[in-house]
This record gives C-alpha cells, sequence and structure tokens, in this order.
C-alpha cells in the first residue's frame, strides 16, 4: 500500500501544477463567474496534454503514457484537493478505459493526446445511477443504427466531441446481455442538447436522441456485448471518483484545520478546545482509510484481481462518506462564514454534492458491496 519512486515523482509533479495553474480562483471561480459553458478552460485541458496527463491511461504504442489506474488516481486527488474543473475523469479515465482495444480508440486517442477532445459517458436515464437499467433502443437499419431515447446526468455532455452511449440492442431492462455501446459525435443530426449547470458550477447535459443514424463502425466493441467496454470505463470511473473525492475530503479538511490554527474565541485559538481537536483527529483519520482504500481499488483494476469491482465500490462507498463528513465538519467549523459564497469551503460542499452521486452514489455502492459479497 505504498506508491513506487515513479509514482511518486508524479505525484511531486502535479500537486505544484494543480495547485499553482488549476486554484481555485484561477479556475473554478473564473469559469463560473465568467458564465463559461464548458465550465473549464480548453486551454488549461491543452495544459493537461502537454504534461502527459490526457495520455496517462492510453497505451505507449498509440502515442499515451500507459499508466493505469493508481497513476490516474493521483492526479485526481489533486484535481479534487484545489476543485480543478476539467474532463479529466469523464474523457482521460473513463472514456479512455471503455474505447481501449476497439477501432474507436484510432479514431479518438488522437485527440485526447493533444487536449483537443473531450468525451462523455452517456448511460443513465433514471433520477439514480443503475447502469443495467438502460432502455434507450438501437434498431439496425441499412448498415447502422437508429437510436432513440433520452440520457441524463452526462456530465460534459455539453462540450463533449464524442458521447459513448448505451442503448439496447436486446434484451431488457436490468439484464446486462443485450446492451451496446456507441460512439455518437457531436452535433449528430436528431440530437438534442440541454444544457445543465450542477451545484458545483461544472457543467452536464440531458440529452435527447431523435432517429439519430450512426453506422456500424460508431459500436465500441461488440453488438450486444457493450456491457464489457461500458464496465471497463464504470469501474475506472468511479475507482476515479474515489481518489478526487479524497482529494475534495483532504483540500476541506487542510482549509479547516488551518482555520482552526487561526480563529480566536473567548480568548484561546479555537483549535484548543478539546471537542474540536477530537472531531479533526477523527475526520483525520477518516479520510487516510478512504485514501488507503482508494489506492488499493486502483492496485487491484491495474493487477485485473478478480476483486478490483468489489474494492472499486467499497472505495467510492467510503469516499463518498467521508468526503460528505469532511465538507460538513469544514462548513461548521468555519462557522458563519463558511455559508458565504466568499469563502471557500462551501464551494467543496457542492463539489462533494455532485461528485458523490457521479457514477454512484455511497447507497449505491454499499448495497453493491452486499451483493458481490454474497449478500
Amino acid at each position: 500500500m505504498t506508491l513506487t519512486d515513479d509514482q511518486r515523482l508524479l505525484q511531486d509533479t502535479v500537486r505544484p501544477f494543480m495547485a499553482e495553474e488549476g486554484a481555485i480562483k484561477k479556475q473554478l471561480r473564473h469559469w463560473r463567474d465568467t458564465g463559461c459553458t464548458d465550465g473549464y478552460g480548453t486551454d488549461f485541458w491543452k495544459q493537461f496534454a502537454e504534461l502527459g496527463l490526457t495520455g496517462i491511461l492510453i497505451p505507449e504504442a498509440q502515442g499515451g503514457a500507459g499508466l493505469g489506474s493508481v497513476e490516474a488516481g493521483l492526479v485526481l486527488e489533486e484535481i479534487g484537493r484545489n476543485l480543478t474543473p476539467s474532463p479529466f475523469l469523464s474523457t482521460a479515465v473513463a472514456a479512455v478505459r471503455a474505447l481501449e482495444g476497439s477501432a474507436q480508440a484510432e479514431r479518438w486517442f488522437p485527440g485526447i493526446l493533444a487536449g483537443e477532445t473531450v468525451a462523455a459517458l452517456a448511460v443513465d436515464e433514471g433520477k439514480h445511477h443503475d447502469p443495467s437499467k438502460v432502455v434507450m433502443d438501437a434498431k439496425r437499419q441499412g448498415n447502422g443504427f437508429v437510436l432513440n431515447g433520452a440520457k441524463q446526468f452526462v456530465v460534459q455532455g455539453n462540450s463533449a466531441n464524442v458521447i459513448l452511449v448505451a442503448a439496447r440492442t436486446g434484451g431488457s431492462s436490468g439484464e446486462t446481455d443485450g446492451i451496446t455501446l456507441f460512439a455518437v459525435e457531436k452535433g449528430a443530426n436528431g440530437l438534442d442538447v440541454e444544457r445543465v449547470a450542477l451545484a458545483d458550477s461544472s457543467k452536464a447535459a440531458r440529452l435527447k436522441f431523435d432517429n439519430v443514424a450512426v453506422d456500424a463502425d460508431a459500436v465500441v466493441g461488440e453488438v450486444d456485448g457493450g456491457w464489457g467496454p461500458l464496465s471497463r470505463a464504470l469501474n475506472a470511473g468511479r475507482a476515479g471518483a474515489a481518489a478526487e473525492l479524497v482529494g475534495v475530503a483532504s483540500g476541506a479538511s487542510e482549509m479547516t484545520f488551518d482555520y482552526l490554527r487561526q480563529r480566536k474565541q473567548f480568548g484561546k485559538l479555537i483549535g484548543e478546545f478539546q471537542a474540536l481537536q477530537h472531531r479533526a483527529a477523527h475526520l483525520y483519520g477518516e479520510i487516510e482509510i478512504a485514501r488507503a482504500a482508494a489506492l488499493k481499488a486502483a492496485q487491484l483494476l491495474d493487477t485485473g484481481d478478480a476483486q478490483a469491482e468489489l474494492f472499486v465500490s467499497v472505495a467510492k462507498a467510503k469516499a463518498g462518506r467521508v468526503s460528505a463528513l469532511a465538507v460538513q465538519e469544514g462548513v461548521q467549523m468555519h462557522g458563519g462564514i463558511g455559508m458565504t459564497d466568499e469563502h471557500d469551503i462551501g464551494l467543496y460542499m457542492k463539489r462533494e454534492a455532485v461528485l458523490g452521486q457521479m457514477f454512484g452514489s455511497p447507497h449505491f455502492h454499499a448495497a453493491r458491496v452486499a451483493e458481490l459479497s454474497g449478500y
């Protein structure tokens, strides 16, 4: 459960970069307050590419770094620590894992490597995350398919160059067989994109497909066999979201602990009050446990371990709950100022609210842990 020298070098490179270039004032507040429809800076995304981060999971043979989920998690923890808005999780992690080994990889990997392409994953159709309950219809027509249905909570769906869409070519809702994954290009005829601003100022979309025609080359993997690439994307996205949630918790707690060392009440630093010390110590311990769970999940994914899926859900559930604790304690310990927009601590709460639901809430993954454990 330790990092290699190369992994520590990556961490030492990414941490100051995110702290400086990805800082809240420079990125999140700037793009939020200027009303950016993407929610992130396109030039900043190209800086990711210049550092080789956009290709972190892309094989070396295709121009990428050929690294794994552990390394992606190190980047995502720093993204979470600084609340840095970027399409890294949806594009460089989830989409790359879905596309790997497919003919579509040759089409989209060069743009991702250059920081010019953004990808989105369109899976959810109901109020809650449940990827097997896909009902969106994909019917054969000529040499391709016609898609009809709707998706929601499609993060980066408003700015994505390609949307990976899970649709049903067979089976019924609740079954994993019969799902096919399609790569739908931006601006496809019949695709309606409704932009949505999420609680943390990030951007998502509701998508409606009205006889959207795609050719057979748009299929990622095999017809009726989309659950394989979709599962790879979801597991990578869940492990990545867990790492980012650890970063959110760490950033919020660091800000809170600094405040405890500075704020005085009744002539004493509030950090000297034993009740607050106990709460701070408990929070610190919980964050370390969540970090260990996220690292373990990433390691098992990288080695292809049979228990990887179980530990991914453990990590997502634990990181979600710990991040919620961290932001709640942060706002409360800051007192009244924590409720103002001028102070950054509240921004961590908003990010946790969104990221905690992405790729499945803590409740979803707690239930999944029980199911995968035989209960």
